[in-house]
């Protein structure tokens, strides 16, 4: 046996039907504090912040570059890790 019901009501009817809370003013209040907490937070993933700080991750001075050239070589042909002077 086979049994479909079909019922048009709003969701506002179906949660007092089955007795379920009104969380509308909640979902409302939440969202209102994730919206500004997303624009306050905004500026740190602009595309000049982003790329400030991978930059700082780059080695500034020529002999940062040749220091981490030389560790990263050394390191990928099984020398040491230390630099030679």
């Amino acid at each position: 046996m086979k049994v479909n019901v079909e019922i048009d009501c709003t969701p506002e009817e179906a949660r007092t039907f089955f007795g379920l809370p009104d969380v509308q003013l909640m979902q409302a209040a939440v969202m209102a504090e994730m919206e500004r907490r997303m624009l306050a937070e905004m500026d740190r993933f602009s595309p000049e912040a982003v790329m400030k700080s991978w930059m700082s991750l780059v080695p500034q001075s020529p002999e940062q570059f040749q220091d981490a050239f030389t560790r990263m070589f050394q390191q990928g042909f099984g020398g040491s890790s230390k630099a030679p002077k």
